[in-house]
C-alpha cells in the first residue's frame, strides 16, 4: 500500500515520470505513462509491464482492487497529492491513477506470427485520438495486430493511450514499420492488402472480405498518398448512403474492420 504522500512536484521520482510525457524521453527510457483506471487495470494483466503506480487518496478509495493488485505484484505504489497528479496527468480532470509502464510494442515479424486474418495498418495517421480509437476498434473486431508505419503518431502518446481504453495492452502493436516492408510481409503471410480511401473504385459492398485481410488507413486530412495506394491490392471506400460528405478516420476504420470480421465469421 502507498506510504507517505508525494507532495513535491520537483522530486526526482515525479520528474522521472513527468518526462515520459515527451516522446524523446519515452524512447530514451523505454517507458510510457498509462492513465486512468481502465488502462492501468489492463496494464497490470501483463507480466512485468507495470513499473510504478501513482494514485491519489480518492482514487485508492474508488479503485481499491487496482491498488491491491499492483501492491500484490510488487509494483511500488505512491500516494500523490492533487498537485503532483496534475503534473503527471495529461487530462483536464485527472482520474487519480497513473502507471509507469514498459514499452509493449513488438517487431513486425512477431506481430504477424502465426496465421493472422485481420490486421490494421496506420499509415501517416497523425491524430493520437484517432489512432487510439482505431486500436480500440481493431481490438473489438478481433484483429490480430495493429501496425503503425514510420510516418504515424506515437502510440504511446498520452491521448492515444487513453483513446485505446486498454486495447494497447490487448493485441500486438508494431511501430515504425516502413509501408513497403509491412505490405510485403502481409502478402507473404497470405493477407490481401486493402487501402481504405474515399476515392476507391470499389465499395465495401463490392468486395469479398471473407479471406485474411489487412486494411491500410491513412491521414485524417489528405488520406493515403498515391505511392501507398499503389502498394495495395485494391482501394476500397465506405459507401455513403445519406448526405454526409464523408466519415472520419476512426469511424471509417471501425466500419471496415467490422465488415471484415463479420465476413470472416459468416458460415
Amino acid at each position: 500500500m502507498a506510504g507517505s504522500e508525494l507532495t513535491n512536484v520537483r522530486s526526482p521520482r515525479v520528474k522521472a515520470a513527468r518526462r515520459l510525457t515527451k516522446r524523446a524521453f519515452r524512447e530514451q527510457d523505454r517507458k510510457f505513462l498509462a492513465e486512468g483506471p481502465q488502462a492501468v487495470r489492463e496494464a497490470l494483466k501483463l507480466d512485468d509491464v507495470t513499473l510504478e503506480l501513482f494514485t491519489t487518496a480518492e482514487a485508492e478509495l474508488r479503485h481499491p482492487e487496482i491498488v491491491d493488485e499492483a501492491a500484490g505484484q510488487g509494483v511500488p505504489v505512491h500516494r500523490a497529492s492533487g498537485e503532483v497528479m496534475s503534473e503527471l496527468s495529461q487530462t483536464v480532470t485527472p482520474q487519480g491513477l497513473v502507471a509507469v509502464c514498459r514499452l509493449v510494442h513488438v517487431p513486425l515479424e512477431e506481430s504477424l506470427a502465426g496465421d493472422p486474418r485481420l490486421v490494421a495498418v496506420l499509415a501517416h495517421v497523425r491524430d493520437p485520438g484517432n489512432a487510439g480509437t482505431v486500436m480500440r476498434a481493431a481490438d473489438a473486431a478481433g484483429a490480430d495486430s495493429v501496425i503503425f508505419t514510420d510516418a504515424s503518431v506515437d502510440p504511446y502518446n498520452g491521448k492515444c493511450v487513453r483513446a485505446s481504453v486498454g486495447s494497447l495492452f490487448h493485441l500486438p502493436v508494431t511501430i515504425g514499420a516502413p509501408v513497403g516492408a509491412a505490405v510485403r510481409q502481409l502478402r507473404e503471410r497470405g493477407l490481401r492488402v486493402l487501402a481504405a480511401d474515399g476515392a476507391g473504385k470499389h465499395t465495401l459492398d463490392d468486395v469479398d472480405l471473407s479471406g485474411p485481410t489487412a486494411w491500410i488507413f491513412g491521414n485524417e486530412a489528405w488520406g493515403l498518398p498515391e505511392e501507398i495506394l499503389a502498394e495495395a491490392d485494391d482501394v476500397v471506400r465506405v459507401p455513403i448512403y445519406g448526405q454526409a460528405e464523408s466519415l472520419n478516420l476512426a469511424t471509417a476504420a471501425a466500419v471496415c474492420l467490422y465488415s471484415s470480421a463479420r465476413a470472416q465469421r459468416v458460415p
